[in-house]
């Protein structure tokens, strides 16, 4: 057990982790584009946070959480998500004197106890990002455009967004009673899980992923009709601004999301090339969440997405992630003299940021030019006897064999030269 990662967790090394770098660093970028900033949240927070922030109904309150009693005697939860504890961080830093709207944005590790399978981990980790303030359909429209340009940006093409409205307070109570005289009709006929939302949440219902109850419920009453005439033109004034952007999307009713804070907007890019996973970000607008969890009432709209899940996605339209490993100059060494000297020229050379290489094996010459292959060597450098009392060396470039002699006092501004 020592040396096998806990189950639902997984290790990271290699071009795997290469790969997250450079998936990382395009968030970062369209983070930037966008005007949103960094938030760093706590790993865990007070467990009442969750469950009033996510919804006692949740399956992810109900049976995901990673909850303990600390040595104060404190209920803590590992985060299973990202937006309860950037609203708590919004309200404690009283964000909300600042220039509105507050746009953050976050990735992190997030814990759920649940069946690990592919995409769907114990650890996991998520990008989110979090607008603050504007009630305005232009602020779903502009976290939703974001969204729309990473995946592009990430080279994800295969994928469809839906979005729909759950209206505010009103309209939800109006269609939760619509919706449940309909399941009532056919309660027998759903799942055990979805007649247990029935009582609880009959709007999870319609989130369901068995093909029986996704049978049943395309037949439900849908939300739309229900929208009272603020809702029906937020919704409609979502629609223009989505169409005048060049953004597809497909009106679904059945995209409810599966977290109690939403309201009006809600929105997936689904991909179908994960299968059952499709799902490859999801958000919409909570906009009672801040005032849920003690703050003033305030707008707000947002999304997160899986990594785990969004490498899968660029996996199977792209192909497995390939990195060649690169060194600018390898310097190898013959006799205890010469190899002090190598790496004496080698930290000389990442001072002036040249990546740069030694032998740490006392391998054969042979040895150690094989070497400077495998880790994908521009140029390289063998220093002996001879070198030593000359001072100068020959550099080879590796790609098409040319060489040429310089002093060893030469060396740094070369290199430099040359990997600009």
């Amino acid at each position: 057990m020592l040396t096998k990662a806990p189950r639902g967790t997984k290790d990271l090394f290699g071009n795997e982790v290469l790969e997250w770098r450079r998936v990382e660093q395009k968030i970062l970028d369209v983070c930037k584009d966008f005007g949103f900033q960094e938030i760093r949240t706590p790993i865990f927070e007070h467990t009442d946070l969750f469950q009033r922030g996510v919804g006692e109904t949740t399956d992810i309150v109900q049976k995901e959480m990673y909850t303990f009693e600390d040595k104060g005697g404190r209920s803590i939860t590992l985060k299973p998500e990202g937006t309860a504890g950037v609203a708590r961080a919004y309200i404690e830093h009283n964000m909300q004197a600042e220039a509105q709207p507050t746009k953050l944005f976050y990735l992190i590790p997030a814990f759920r106890y649940e069946r690990p399978q592919a995409g769907r981990m114990r650890q996991f980790h998520q990008f989110g990002i979090e607008m603050f303030g504007s009630s305005e359909a232009t602020a779903d429209a502009e976290v939703i455009s974001l969204a729309s340009i990473l995946l592009k940006r990430l080279g994800i093409i295969n994928v469809e967004l839906h979005i729909n409205s759950l209206g505010g307070p009103e309209c939800r109570k109006k269609y939760n009673e619509v919706l449940k005289a309909y399941l009532n009709e056919h309660l027998a006929e759903f799942c055990s899980t979805c007649q247990e939302r029935y009582e609880k949440n009959p709007l999870r219902v319609l989130d369901c992923k068995t093909e029986k109850c996704q049978a049943l419920v395309s037949q439900a009453p849908s939300i739309l009709d229900t929208l009272g005439e603020e809702c029906k033109n937020h919704f409609e004034q979502l629609q223009s601004l989505l169409t005048e952007m060049n953004i597809p999307f497909v009106v679904d009713p059945n995209i409810v999301r599966g977290l109690d804070y939403y309201t009006r907007t809600v929105f997936e890019f689904i991909s179908n090339d994960i299968g059952s996973q499709g799902t490859v970000c999801g958000g919409g607008r909570y906009d009672k969440l801040v005032e849920e969890c003690g703050g003033k009432p305030t707008p707000a709209v947002g999304f997160a997405i899986g990594l785990e899940r969004l490498l899968m996605v660029m996996e199977a339209e792209q192909g497995a992630y390939i990195h060649e490993p690169k060194r600018d100059l390898f310097i190898g060494a013959i006799g205890d003299t010469a190899i002090k000297t190598a790496h004496a020229l080698v930290y000389e050379l990442r001072k002036v940021g040249i990546s740069a290489e030694g032998d740490h094996l006392n391998r054969s010459v042979r040895a150690q030019m094989k070497y400077a292959n495998k880790i994908g060597a521009t140029y390289s450098m063998i220093l002996g006897e001879e070198e030593l009392q000359t001072g100068k060396a020959t550099l080879k470039n590796m790609i098409n064999g040319e060489q040429e002699d310089l002093t060893l006092e030469q060396l740094v501004m070369v290199m430099q030269e040359k990997v600009k």
